[in-house]
Protein backbone atom coordinates (compact mmCIF):
# COMPACT_ATOMS: atom_id res chain seq x y z
CA UNK A 1 0.00 0.00 0.00
CA UNK A 2 1.30 3.57 -1.28
CA UNK A 3 2.00 5.96 1.50
CA UNK A 4 -0.95 7.76 0.79
CA UNK A 5 -3.45 4.94 1.15
CA UNK A 6 -1.86 4.57 4.47
CA UNK A 7 -2.51 8.50 5.45
CA UNK A 8 -6.38 7.82 4.23
CA UNK A 9 -6.55 4.59 6.13
CA UNK A 10 -5.43 6.10 9.42
CA UNK A 11 -7.33 9.21 8.86
CA UNK A 12 -10.44 7.08 8.40
CA UNK A 13 -9.38 4.93 11.25
CA UNK A 14 -9.07 7.71 13.57
CA UNK A 15 -12.68 9.48 12.07
CA UNK A 16 -14.97 7.32 14.34
CA UNK A 17 -13.46 7.93 17.32
CA UNK A 18 -13.42 11.59 17.03
CA UNK A 19 -16.84 12.31 18.82
CA UNK A 20 -15.94 10.63 22.20
CA UNK A 21 -13.18 13.60 22.79
CA UNK A 22 -15.59 15.78 24.74
CA UNK A 23 -17.39 12.90 26.43
CA UNK A 24 -13.83 12.14 27.88
CA UNK A 25 -12.98 15.96 28.47
CA UNK A 26 -16.62 16.67 30.61
CA UNK A 27 -15.52 13.28 32.55
CA UNK A 28 -12.32 14.51 33.79
CA UNK A 29 -14.50 17.91 35.37
CA UNK A 30 -17.29 16.06 37.16
CA UNK A 31 -14.81 14.20 39.81
CA UNK A 32 -13.69 17.12 41.69
CA UNK A 33 -17.08 18.39 41.80
CA UNK A 34 -19.11 15.82 43.71
CA UNK A 35 -15.68 15.97 45.96
CA UNK A 36 -16.61 19.38 47.01
CA UNK A 37 -20.09 18.62 47.68
CA UNK A 38 -19.42 15.51 49.87
CA UNK A 39 -16.78 17.69 51.77
CA UNK A 40 -19.27 20.70 52.21
CA UNK A 41 -22.64 18.00 53.22
CA UNK A 42 -20.04 16.66 55.86
CA UNK A 43 -19.01 20.42 57.35
CA UNK A 44 -22.54 21.04 57.76
CA UNK A 45 -24.10 17.90 59.99
CA UNK A 46 -21.25 18.82 61.98
CA UNK A 47 -22.09 21.87 62.33
CA UNK A 48 -25.79 21.24 63.14
CA UNK A 49 -25.02 18.19 65.82
CA UNK A 50 -22.52 21.25 67.11
CA UNK A 51 -25.62 23.18 67.74
CA UNK A 52 -27.75 20.49 68.80
CA UNK A 53 -25.39 19.81 71.50
CA UNK A 54 -24.79 23.27 72.60
CA UNK A 55 -28.76 23.52 73.04
CA UNK A 56 -28.56 20.24 74.43
CA UNK A 57 -26.32 21.22 77.10
CA UNK A 58 -28.10 24.64 78.22
CA UNK A 59 -31.99 23.11 78.51
CA UNK A 60 -30.99 20.03 80.28
CA UNK A 61 -29.63 20.32 83.75
CA UNK A 62 -28.83 17.88 86.37
CA UNK A 63 -30.87 16.86 89.21
CA UNK A 64 -28.32 18.35 90.98
CA UNK A 65 -28.12 21.76 89.57
CA UNK A 66 -32.00 21.89 89.91
CA UNK A 67 -32.06 21.27 93.26
CA UNK A 68 -29.29 24.19 93.89
CA UNK A 69 -31.14 26.57 91.98
CA UNK A 70 -35.28 25.88 93.47
CA UNK A 71 -33.40 26.26 97.45
CA UNK A 72 -34.26 29.09 99.02
CA UNK A 73 -31.68 31.88 98.90
CA UNK A 74 -28.85 33.19 101.30
CA UNK A 75 -30.46 35.47 103.36
CA UNK A 76 -28.98 39.32 104.13
CA UNK A 77 -30.05 42.32 106.64
CA UNK A 78 -32.36 44.85 105.42
CA UNK A 79 -31.82 47.65 106.94
CA UNK A 80 -33.08 51.65 107.25
CA UNK A 81 -31.56 54.59 108.79
CA UNK A 82 -32.59 56.13 111.90
CA UNK A 83 -34.64 59.64 111.36
CA UNK A 84 -34.40 62.78 114.26
CA UNK A 85 -37.75 64.27 113.33
CA UNK A 86 -41.02 65.03 114.68
CA UNK A 87 -43.38 61.83 114.66
CA UNK A 88 -46.67 61.93 115.01
CA UNK A 89 -49.71 59.66 114.75
CA UNK A 90 -52.19 60.36 112.42
CA UNK A 91 -55.65 58.77 112.25
CA UNK A 92 -57.08 59.29 107.67
CA UNK A 93 -61.04 59.09 107.56
CA UNK A 94 -64.13 60.54 105.32
CA UNK A 95 -66.09 63.09 105.93
CA UNK A 96 -68.69 65.45 104.27
CA UNK A 97 -68.43 69.00 104.34
CA UNK A 98 -72.04 70.40 105.28
CA UNK A 99 -73.50 74.04 106.43
CA UNK A 100 -73.69 73.98 110.61
CA UNK A 101 -77.48 74.33 110.54
CA UNK A 102 -79.59 72.42 107.95
CA UNK A 103 -83.43 72.59 108.07
CA UNK A 104 -85.98 70.39 106.10
CA UNK A 105 -88.99 72.77 105.60
CA UNK A 106 -92.23 71.10 105.90
CA UNK A 107 -95.16 73.05 106.23
CA UNK A 108 -97.39 70.74 107.32
CA UNK A 109 -101.11 71.80 108.80
CA UNK A 110 -101.19 75.62 106.52
CA UNK A 111 -104.48 77.10 107.30
CA UNK A 112 -105.65 79.98 105.24
CA UNK A 113 -108.27 82.51 106.21
CA UNK A 114 -110.49 80.23 105.88
CA UNK A 115 -109.56 77.10 107.42
CA UNK A 116 -107.65 74.16 107.22
CA UNK A 117 -106.89 71.85 104.53
CA UNK A 118 -104.85 69.75 102.81
CA UNK A 119 -101.75 71.67 102.43
CA UNK A 120 -100.60 72.45 98.61
CA UNK A 121 -97.44 74.16 97.13
CA UNK A 122 -98.53 77.30 95.80
CA UNK A 123 -95.30 79.20 95.29
CA UNK A 124 -91.63 78.65 95.46
CA UNK A 125 -89.52 81.23 94.30
CA UNK A 126 -85.84 79.96 94.81
CA UNK A 127 -83.53 77.35 93.29
CA UNK A 128 -80.97 75.39 94.57
CA UNK A 129 -77.95 77.55 95.46
CA UNK A 130 -79.88 80.60 95.77
CA UNK A 131 -79.04 83.09 99.03
CA UNK A 132 -81.38 83.56 101.22
CA UNK A 133 -81.58 86.86 103.14
CA UNK A 134 -83.65 87.47 107.15
CA UNK A 135 -87.14 87.95 106.20
CA UNK A 136 -87.33 86.24 102.84
CA UNK A 137 -90.43 84.90 101.38
CA UNK A 138 -88.91 81.48 100.60
CA UNK A 139 -92.39 79.22 99.85
CA UNK A 140 -96.15 79.81 99.74
CA UNK A 141 -98.43 77.10 100.83
CA UNK A 142 -102.13 77.05 101.12
CA UNK A 143 -101.60 80.69 100.06
CA UNK A 144 -99.94 80.84 103.20
CA UNK A 145 -96.29 82.41 103.04
CA UNK A 146 -93.25 81.12 104.26
CA UNK A 147 -89.96 83.24 105.30
CA UNK A 148 -87.41 83.22 107.17
CA UNK A 149 -86.46 84.93 111.04
CA UNK A 150 -82.94 85.35 112.50
CA UNK A 151 -83.06 83.48 115.53
CA UNK A 152 -81.00 80.11 116.87
CA UNK A 153 -84.07 78.45 119.49
CA UNK A 154 -86.72 76.57 116.64
CA UNK A 155 -89.86 77.39 116.53
CA UNK A 156 -91.88 74.90 118.22
CA UNK A 157 -95.42 76.28 118.67
CA UNK A 158 -97.54 79.54 117.71
CA UNK A 159 -97.53 82.99 118.75
CA UNK A 160 -99.87 84.70 120.12
CA UNK A 161 -100.92 87.92 121.71
CA UNK A 162 -99.90 87.29 125.42
CA UNK A 163 -97.47 84.70 124.82
CA UNK A 164 -94.61 85.24 126.93
CA UNK A 165 -91.14 83.56 126.97
CA UNK A 166 -87.78 83.36 125.42
CA UNK A 167 -89.12 82.54 121.74
CA UNK A 168 -91.07 85.96 122.40
CA UNK A 169 -87.76 87.77 122.98
CA UNK A 170 -86.04 86.06 120.07
CA UNK A 171 -89.66 87.43 117.66
CA UNK A 172 -89.29 90.93 118.74
CA UNK A 173 -85.69 90.87 118.50
CA UNK A 174 -85.85 89.56 115.07
CA UNK A 175 -88.48 92.20 113.89
CA UNK A 176 -86.35 94.66 115.20
CA UNK A 177 -83.22 93.80 113.30
CA UNK A 178 -85.87 93.67 109.96
CA UNK A 179 -86.51 97.79 111.24
CA UNK A 180 -89.66 96.45 112.81
CA UNK A 181 -89.60 98.16 116.34
CA UNK A 182 -91.87 97.04 119.58
CA UNK A 183 -93.24 100.02 121.15
CA UNK A 184 -92.70 99.81 124.61
CA UNK A 185 -93.64 96.05 125.31
CA UNK A 186 -91.66 94.34 127.87
CA UNK A 187 -88.85 91.79 126.90
CA UNK A 188 -90.85 88.63 126.26
CA UNK A 189 -94.36 89.77 126.48
CA UNK A 190 -96.42 89.67 123.36
CA UNK A 191 -98.27 92.65 123.43
CA UNK A 192 -99.60 95.83 121.31
CA UNK A 193 -96.07 96.99 119.82
CA UNK A 194 -95.01 93.07 118.73
CA UNK A 195 -98.50 92.93 117.31
CA UNK A 196 -97.95 96.28 115.14
CA UNK A 197 -94.48 95.28 114.96
CA UNK A 198 -95.58 91.36 113.22
CA UNK A 199 -98.14 92.84 110.97
CA UNK A 200 -95.64 95.67 109.37
CA UNK A 201 -93.01 92.65 108.56
CA UNK A 202 -96.18 90.62 106.85
CA UNK A 203 -97.36 94.02 104.74
CA UNK A 204 -93.44 93.80 104.03
CA UNK A 205 -93.97 90.47 101.87
CA UNK A 206 -97.23 91.16 100.45
CA UNK A 207 -99.69 89.31 102.88
CA UNK A 208 -101.87 90.15 105.45
CA UNK A 209 -101.10 88.33 109.41
CA UNK A 210 -103.36 85.66 110.47
CA UNK A 211 -105.84 86.63 113.58
CA UNK A 212 -105.21 85.48 116.95
CA UNK A 213 -108.57 84.81 117.36
CA UNK A 214 -110.49 83.31 114.26
CA UNK A 215 -114.23 84.79 114.85
CA UNK A 216 -113.50 87.96 112.62
CA UNK A 217 -114.18 90.59 116.20
CA UNK A 218 -116.77 88.97 118.03
CA UNK A 219 -115.41 88.76 120.75
CA UNK A 220 -113.84 91.88 121.02
CA UNK A 221 -117.51 93.31 119.88
CA UNK A 222 -119.09 91.54 122.47
CA UNK A 223 -116.49 92.51 125.71
CA UNK A 224 -117.04 96.30 124.31
CA UNK A 225 -120.51 95.99 124.60
CA UNK A 226 -120.49 94.56 128.15
CA UNK A 227 -118.52 97.50 129.23
CA UNK A 228 -120.92 99.79 127.42
CA UNK A 229 -123.62 97.92 129.11
CA UNK A 230 -122.02 97.94 132.84
CA UNK A 231 -121.51 101.59 132.60
CA UNK A 232 -125.14 102.63 131.62
CA UNK A 233 -125.93 100.64 134.55
CA UNK A 234 -123.52 102.36 137.54
CA UNK A 235 -125.68 105.37 135.65
CA UNK A 236 -128.66 104.41 136.32
CA UNK A 237 -127.90 103.36 140.15
CA UNK A 238 -126.58 106.59 140.97
CA UNK A 239 -129.85 108.64 139.82
CA UNK A 240 -129.90 111.34 138.20
CA UNK A 241 -128.85 113.99 141.27
CA UNK A 242 -124.77 114.69 141.13
CA UNK A 243 -124.51 111.37 138.89
CA UNK A 244 -122.16 111.37 136.15
CA UNK A 245 -119.81 109.34 134.02
CA UNK A 246 -116.65 110.18 132.36
CA UNK A 247 -116.89 110.93 128.96
CA UNK A 248 -115.64 107.74 126.86
CA UNK A 249 -117.72 105.55 129.12
CA UNK A 250 -119.04 103.90 126.05
CA UNK A 251 -115.49 102.58 124.96
CA UNK A 252 -115.60 100.77 128.13
CA UNK A 253 -113.04 103.58 129.90
CA UNK A 254 -116.12 105.15 131.90
CA UNK A 255 -115.46 105.47 135.64
CA UNK A 256 -118.59 106.05 137.66
CA UNK A 257 -118.60 109.44 140.20
CA UNK A 258 -121.52 109.65 142.26
CA UNK A 259 -122.39 112.22 144.48
CA UNK A 260 -121.59 111.42 148.10
CA UNK A 261 -125.25 111.69 148.67
CA UNK A 262 -125.52 109.09 146.26
CA UNK A 263 -122.29 106.95 147.45
CA UNK A 264 -124.21 106.77 150.71
CA UNK A 265 -127.73 105.28 149.07
CA UNK A 266 -129.52 108.06 151.66
CA UNK A 267 -129.57 111.18 149.62
CA UNK A 268 -132.62 111.92 148.06
CA UNK A 269 -133.43 110.81 144.46
CA UNK A 270 -130.40 108.39 144.55
CA UNK A 271 -130.52 104.68 143.89
CA UNK A 272 -130.28 101.41 146.09
CA UNK A 273 -126.97 101.39 147.35
CA UNK A 274 -126.74 97.51 146.87
CA UNK A 275 -127.72 97.93 143.27
CA UNK A 276 -125.24 100.45 142.97
CA UNK A 277 -122.50 98.30 144.22
CA UNK A 278 -123.34 95.64 142.12
CA UNK A 279 -123.65 97.53 139.29
CA UNK A 280 -119.94 98.94 139.51
CA UNK A 281 -119.00 95.21 139.97
CA UNK A 282 -120.23 94.07 136.77
CA UNK A 283 -118.59 97.03 135.40
CA UNK A 284 -115.04 96.19 136.65
CA UNK A 285 -115.47 92.62 135.45
CA UNK A 286 -116.50 93.80 132.15
CA UNK A 287 -113.81 95.70 131.86
CA UNK A 288 -111.07 93.09 132.97
CA UNK A 289 -112.85 91.21 129.90
CA UNK A 290 -112.49 93.72 127.58
CA UNK A 291 -108.60 94.45 128.13
CA UNK A 292 -108.65 90.25 127.87
CA UNK A 293 -109.91 90.09 124.54
CA UNK A 294 -107.91 93.13 123.39
CA UNK A 295 -104.59 91.56 124.20
CA UNK A 296 -105.95 88.77 122.36
CA UNK A 297 -106.62 90.01 119.14
CA UNK A 298 -104.50 91.25 116.92
CA UNK A 299 -102.22 89.09 114.46
CA UNK A 300 -100.29 85.84 115.24
CA UNK A 301 -97.18 83.65 113.75
CA UNK A 302 -97.67 80.17 113.33
CA UNK A 303 -95.01 78.35 113.57
CA UNK A 304 -95.62 76.74 110.32
CA UNK A 305 -95.00 80.00 109.18
CA UNK A 306 -91.32 80.80 109.54
CA UNK A 307 -87.91 79.01 110.03
CA UNK A 308 -85.39 80.81 112.49
CA UNK A 309 -81.86 80.21 111.30
CA UNK A 310 -79.06 80.76 112.89
CA UNK A 311 -76.89 83.18 111.13
CA UNK A 312 -77.66 84.91 107.60
CA UNK A 313 -77.33 85.22 104.40
CA UNK A 314 -78.03 81.26 104.03
CA UNK A 315 -78.48 78.97 101.21
CA UNK A 316 -80.94 77.03 99.51
CA UNK A 317 -79.81 73.35 99.58
CA UNK A 318 -82.31 71.70 97.59
CA UNK A 319 -85.93 72.41 96.38
CA UNK A 320 -88.00 69.09 97.22
CA UNK A 321 -91.60 70.33 95.47
CA UNK A 322 -92.82 72.27 93.05
CA UNK A 323 -95.89 74.37 92.66
CA UNK A 324 -98.82 72.70 92.77
CA UNK A 325 -97.88 69.48 94.22
CA UNK A 326 -99.55 68.45 98.59
CA UNK A 327 -96.77 69.18 100.57
CA UNK A 328 -95.63 65.27 101.89
CA UNK A 329 -92.44 65.81 102.89
CA UNK A 330 -89.60 69.22 102.66
CA UNK A 331 -90.30 71.48 100.21
CA UNK A 332 -86.89 72.66 100.48
CA UNK A 333 -83.88 72.47 102.70
CA UNK A 334 -81.64 75.35 104.19
CA UNK A 335 -78.58 75.57 105.14
CA UNK A 336 -77.14 78.36 107.08
CA UNK A 337 -73.84 79.00 109.24
CA UNK A 338 -70.06 78.49 108.20
CA UNK A 339 -69.14 74.97 106.88
CA UNK A 340 -67.48 72.27 109.31
CA UNK A 341 -66.81 68.35 108.33
CA UNK A 342 -69.04 66.02 109.75
CA UNK A 343 -67.68 62.34 110.38
CA UNK A 344 -69.19 59.09 112.19
CA UNK A 345 -66.52 57.41 114.56
CA UNK A 346 -66.53 53.67 115.47
CA UNK A 347 -65.50 52.35 118.51
CA UNK A 348 -61.46 52.38 117.96
CA UNK A 349 -61.20 55.40 116.43
CA UNK A 350 -62.94 57.10 119.24
CA UNK A 351 -61.34 56.29 121.99
CA UNK A 352 -57.73 58.05 119.91
CA UNK A 353 -60.13 61.46 119.42
CA UNK A 354 -60.79 64.15 121.05
CA UNK A 355 -61.76 67.80 121.09
CA UNK A 356 -59.23 70.10 119.98
CA UNK A 357 -56.83 67.89 117.65
CA UNK A 358 -55.25 69.34 114.78
CA UNK A 359 -56.62 68.22 111.46
CA UNK A 360 -56.04 68.72 107.66
CA UNK A 361 -58.79 69.03 105.32
CA UNK A 362 -57.83 67.80 101.90
CA UNK A 363 -60.31 68.40 98.35
CA UNK A 364 -59.21 65.87 96.32
CA UNK A 365 -62.08 67.85 93.88
CA UNK A 366 -60.00 71.29 94.30
CA UNK A 367 -56.84 69.88 95.00
CA UNK A 368 -56.24 72.32 98.30
CA UNK A 369 -55.71 71.49 101.53
CA UNK A 370 -57.21 73.50 104.51
CA UNK A 371 -56.36 73.36 108.55
CA UNK A 372 -58.40 73.26 111.25
CA UNK A 373 -59.22 71.58 114.58
CA UNK A 374 -61.77 68.99 115.68
CA UNK A 375 -64.83 70.54 117.44
CA UNK A 376 -66.72 68.10 119.17
CA UNK A 377 -66.90 64.27 119.24
CA UNK A 378 -70.05 63.06 120.43
CA UNK A 379 -70.44 60.71 123.77
CA UNK A 380 -73.28 58.95 122.70
CA UNK A 381 -73.86 57.13 119.07
CA UNK A 382 -76.61 58.47 116.54
CA UNK A 383 -78.71 56.66 114.66
CA UNK A 384 -79.32 57.22 110.84
CA UNK A 385 -82.93 59.69 110.79
CA UNK A 386 -85.34 57.87 108.79
CA UNK A 387 -86.00 58.71 105.54
CA UNK A 388 -86.19 62.69 104.71
CA UNK A 389 -84.91 62.58 108.41
CA UNK A 390 -83.44 66.21 108.48
CA UNK A 391 -85.46 68.36 111.69
CA UNK A 392 -88.30 69.61 109.90
CA UNK A 393 -90.01 73.28 110.15
CA UNK A 394 -93.09 73.25 111.75
CA UNK A 395 -93.30 70.10 113.29
CA UNK A 396 -91.94 70.28 116.99
CA UNK A 397 -88.63 68.96 115.98
CA UNK A 398 -85.15 70.89 116.57
CA UNK A 399 -84.40 72.60 113.73
CA UNK A 400 -80.36 72.15 114.20
CA UNK A 401 -79.92 68.90 112.50
CA UNK A 402 -76.39 68.54 114.04
CA UNK A 403 -77.36 67.26 117.53
CA UNK A 404 -74.63 65.20 118.82
CA UNK A 405 -77.36 62.44 120.78
CA UNK A 406 -78.66 59.56 119.39
CA UNK A 407 -81.65 59.10 118.82
CA UNK A 408 -84.32 57.62 115.90
CA UNK A 409 -84.88 54.01 115.09
CA UNK A 410 -82.49 54.07 111.71
CA UNK A 411 -79.10 52.10 111.44
CA UNK A 412 -76.04 52.96 113.57
CA UNK A 413 -73.99 55.51 112.70
CA UNK A 414 -71.52 55.72 115.13
CA UNK A 415 -70.01 58.68 117.10
CA UNK A 416 -70.50 62.03 115.32
CA UNK A 417 -67.36 64.01 115.30
CA UNK A 418 -67.05 68.05 113.61
CA UNK A 419 -64.27 69.64 112.45
CA UNK A 420 -64.16 72.72 112.19
CA UNK A 421 -61.63 74.80 110.09
CA UNK A 422 -59.27 77.65 111.37
CA UNK A 423 -60.55 79.93 108.09
CA UNK A 424 -63.95 79.68 106.89
CA UNK A 425 -63.87 76.80 104.08
CA UNK A 426 -64.80 77.99 99.96
CA UNK A 427 -68.09 77.51 99.54
CA UNK A 428 -67.17 75.34 96.86
CA UNK A 429 -65.97 73.41 99.81
CA UNK A 430 -70.33 72.47 100.61
CA UNK A 431 -71.14 68.93 100.08
CA UNK A 432 -67.81 67.25 99.10
CA UNK A 433 -66.85 64.09 100.55
CA UNK A 434 -62.77 65.12 101.76
CA UNK A 435 -60.18 63.54 103.39
CA UNK A 436 -59.92 64.10 106.77
CA UNK A 437 -56.13 63.35 108.72
CA UNK A 438 -56.15 63.92 112.46
CA UNK A 439 -52.96 64.47 114.36
CA UNK A 440 -53.79 61.93 117.11
CA UNK A 441 -50.30 62.46 119.10
CA UNK A 442 -47.13 63.55 118.49
CA UNK A 443 -43.44 63.54 120.03
CA UNK A 444 -42.39 66.83 122.10
CA UNK A 445 -39.81 68.29 119.44
CA UNK A 446 -37.46 66.33 117.43
CA UNK A 447 -36.89 62.55 118.55
CA UNK A 448 -34.91 59.68 117.32
CA UNK A 449 -37.65 57.73 114.80
CA UNK A 450 -37.03 54.05 113.24
CA UNK A 451 -39.23 51.54 111.39
CA UNK A 452 -41.72 49.89 113.74
CA UNK A 453 -39.87 46.52 112.40
CA UNK A 454 -36.57 47.83 113.48
CA UNK A 455 -37.76 47.07 117.48
CA UNK A 456 -37.70 43.51 119.27
CA UNK A 457 -38.30 42.06 122.35
CA UNK A 458 -35.49 39.99 124.04
CA UNK A 459 -36.07 36.97 126.43
CA UNK A 460 -34.93 39.13 129.38
CA UNK A 461 -37.59 41.97 128.27
CA UNK A 462 -35.42 44.51 127.06
CA UNK A 463 -35.97 46.66 124.18
CA UNK A 464 -33.51 46.53 121.63
CA UNK A 465 -32.51 47.47 118.15
CA UNK A 466 -29.63 46.29 115.88
CA UNK A 467 -27.30 48.59 114.68
CA UNK A 468 -25.20 47.67 112.04
CA UNK A 469 -21.72 49.32 111.30
CA UNK A 470 -20.23 50.38 107.58
CA UNK A 471 -18.33 46.89 107.97
CA UNK A 472 -21.18 44.83 108.11
CA UNK A 473 -20.73 43.93 111.84
CA UNK A 474 -23.80 44.26 114.13
CA UNK A 475 -24.75 45.22 117.77
CA UNK A 476 -27.77 44.99 120.07
CA UNK A 477 -29.07 48.66 121.76
CA UNK A 478 -31.71 48.71 124.56
CA UNK A 479 -33.94 51.41 123.57
CA UNK A 480 -37.00 52.64 125.28
CA UNK A 481 -40.09 53.49 122.91
CA UNK A 482 -42.33 56.18 122.88
CA UNK A 483 -44.98 57.39 120.32
CA UNK A 484 -45.62 55.36 117.22
CA UNK A 485 -47.14 56.13 114.35
CA UNK A 486 -47.75 55.85 110.29
CA UNK A 487 -45.06 52.78 111.20
CA UNK A 488 -42.48 54.50 112.93
CA UNK A 489 -41.77 54.77 116.53
CA UNK A 490 -39.81 57.32 118.37
CA UNK A 491 -37.13 55.44 120.59
CA UNK A 492 -34.66 56.71 123.00
CA UNK A 493 -31.69 54.90 123.90
CA UNK A 494 -30.78 53.48 127.87
CA UNK A 495 -27.38 54.58 127.12
CA UNK A 496 -26.95 58.50 126.22
CA UNK A 497 -24.94 58.51 122.68
CA UNK A 498 -25.66 54.70 122.17
CA UNK A 499 -27.86 55.78 118.76
CA UNK A 500 -27.64 58.40 116.93
CA UNK A 501 -29.45 59.93 113.44
CA UNK A 502 -27.93 58.42 110.37
CA UNK A 503 -27.46 54.85 111.81
CA UNK A 504 -28.49 51.90 109.68
CA UNK A 505 -30.56 49.73 111.67
CA UNK A 506 -31.70 45.97 110.54
CA UNK A 507 -35.63 46.17 110.26
CA UNK A 508 -35.60 42.60 108.36
CA UNK A 509 -34.50 39.65 106.22
CA UNK A 510 -33.63 40.42 102.70
CA UNK A 511 -32.49 37.63 99.78
CA UNK A 512 -28.70 38.09 98.75
CA UNK A 513 -27.54 36.71 95.68
CA UNK A 514 -25.80 33.54 95.77
CA UNK A 515 -22.46 33.57 93.49
CA UNK A 516 -22.55 31.98 90.21
CA UNK A 517 -26.27 32.01 89.99
CA UNK A 518 -28.29 33.05 87.10
CA UNK A 519 -31.25 35.50 87.66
Amino acid sequence: MSEPEQVVEHTEALSPEAPEAPDDHRGDRGGPARGRRVVLAVVGGAALMAVGGLLATALVKSPAQVAAETGPPAQGALTAEVERRVLARTVVMRGTVTADQSVAVSPQGMRSGEGTGAAVVTKLPLKAGDPVAAGRLIAEVSGRPVFTLHGAQPMYRDLRPGATGDDVTQLQQALRELGHGTGADAKGVFGAGTKAALAARYRAIGYEPLPAVADGGAALKSAREAVRSATWAVEDASGPVGASAEPGSGKGGATATPSPAAGSGTGPGSGSGRELARAREALGEARAALAAAEAADGPMLPAAETVFLGSFPARVSSVGARAGSPVSGPVLTLSAGELVVEAYLKDDKRQLLRAGMAVVISSEVSGTDARGKVALVATERTAAQPAGGLPQQGQDQGQDSKGGGGGGGGADLGYRMVVRADQPLPAGFAGQDVRLTIESAATDGAALVVPVTAVSAGTDGRTVVTAVSAEGTQRRIEVRTGTSGDGYVAVTPARPGALAAGTRVVIGAAPRKTPGKSE
